[in-house]
């Protein structure tokens, strides 16, 4: 598995996209901190968590959450934003280049965000399957 040994803390307010994103990349080899749903949450992790990457949810029930974003960015730890606000969403001028992903999104397009922001070959990153993650697979 490609992601083995890579630790990555996922930010996310929404049970059953957790629990697919969780899944998903437990199934490519990472190790996963969180889910966490909370902003004060994601803000005590991205300052304490020793994680190789993020994935980052824009909105945690209303509290935008680029407080955490900044930490993880002064520790120069990466991260991509999710969003099921497509277009809408205004993103502060420090985030305007972070890589974002649009939801629903599928296991490859994460696997795929995920590699590019760890440098790691596209071709060996995928595991395959387009699953959606809005919801565990029964896998």
């Amino acid at each position: 598995m490609i992601f083995t040994g890579r630790r990555v803390l996922v930010v996310e307010d929404e049970y059953l996209v957790a629990l697919g994103l969780d899944d998903n990349l437990r199934s490519l080899g990472c190790t996963v901190v969180g889910p966490i749903a909370s902003l004060s949450a994601a803000m005590a992790a991205a300052a304490t968590e020793k994680v190789d990457a993020a994935i980052l949810d824009v909105n945690l029930a209303g509290e935008p959450v680029y407080p955490a974003a900044s930490i993880l960015a002064e520790r120069g730890v990466p991260f991509i934003f999710c969003s099921g606000y497509t277009g809408s969403v205004r993103m502060p001028s420090e985030f305007a280049d972070a890589p974002r992903v649009a939801k629903p999104y599928t296991s490859r397009v994460i696997a795929e965000a995920l590699a590019d922001l760890l440098g790691i070959p596209m071709g060996s990153a995928t595991n395959g399957g387009e699953r959606s993650l809005s919801a565990p697979s029964d896998a």
